[in-house]
């Protein structure tokens, strides 16, 4: 069902593999752009394809389908190195847009190799509309930048953009829009109606989104501010709690906290500032 979605849905070959291990050796045969993959499979499951598609093909994302059952294996491989994830009941809805979102990622990681790579440091501020282009833009633009500076391994920065744009999202359909996740769950087509037709109707039209970014041989640090009236962030499920996985609210802040290393909002809500630090070179390096 997953590979006719996708056969429908974008201009992209599928392959198949009936398990973790058939997997490795397809990837070594065919070189793919993306992995989608069950967690519960025999021989080898979706955690250990994760672990050692990111050591033999740390370019290849591995997106996951998540199903009641499988929440604990699946917080471990999203920490283990996967992309992002889906849940099973969710597949019609949001597997197509997902995989492009992740593929768009990728694609510019391995695109735009070292176009700067003299930068020794990069910050930048941008005021930007309630555009999900333009946001997505952004993302990739800030993607060129972390390969340009070289700050962390090509595995890293695929997940800090997921995150970033994760948090852009966040802040302009739950912030600016004030449109609830909850919808999305109930009536996928009602929740991008009501954001469509919201970024065009005050108050929401005129509220922007305020993004700073730095980034070092240090690491990197995004803060995301939006104009929205904010959320209490004590009220946010536990997005580590493996029994959150396949609730409706908390999605993006599950993927936010497990591949930035700090993630912290303002007493408001409407600011949140996410940091991943760079790792030390050990002294035999």
């Amino acid at each position: 069902m997953a590979g006719g979605l996708l056969a429908k849905g974008g201009d992209w070959e599928i392959q198949y593999a009936c398990d973790g291990a058939d997997a490795l050796r397809t990837m070594q045969a065919v070189r793919p752009d993306l992995v989608v993959t069950d967690l519960q499979m025999p021989n080898l499951n979706g955690l250990e394809l994760v672990q050692l598609a990111k050591e033999q093909f740390p370019l290849v994302p591995v997106v996951l389908m998540t199903g009641q059952g499988s929440e604990t294996i699946a917080v471990q491989a999203l920490q283990q190195g996967a992309a992002s994830y889906v849940p099973k009941h969710s597949l019609r809805d949001d597997l197509v847009e997902t995989i492009g979102r992740v593929l768009s990622l990728a694609g510019e990681m391995a695109n735009k190799k070292a176009l700067l790579g003299k930068m020794t440091a990069f910050a930048s501020s941008f005021i930007l509309p309630n555009d999900p282009a333009l946001l997505s833009s952004l993302v990739k633009y800030v993607q060129s930048i972390l390969v340009d500076l070289d700050v962390l391994p090509e595995s890293d920065r695929l997940r800090t953009g997921v995150a970033l744009e994760e948090a852009l999202l966040n802040a302009s359909y739950h912030g600016n829009l004030e449109v609830s996740s909850k919808l999305r769950e109930s009536n996928h087509a009602q929740y991008y109606e009501l954001a469509r037709r919201r970024a065009g109707e005050d108050p929401y039209q005129r509220r922007s989104i305020y993004v700073d970014i730095r980034i070092d041989a240090r690491g990197l640090e995004y803060c995301i501010r939006d104009e929205g009236p904010g959320f209490d962030p004590e009220s946010l499920p536990d997005p580590t709690d493996p029994a959150n996985l396949e609730r409706p609210c908390g999605r993006g802040v599950l993927l936010m906290r497990t591949f930035m290393d700090e993630v912290q909002y303002n007493e408001r809500g409407n600011q949140v500032i996410m940091t991943k630090r760079a790792k030390e070179p050990t002294a035999a390096s």
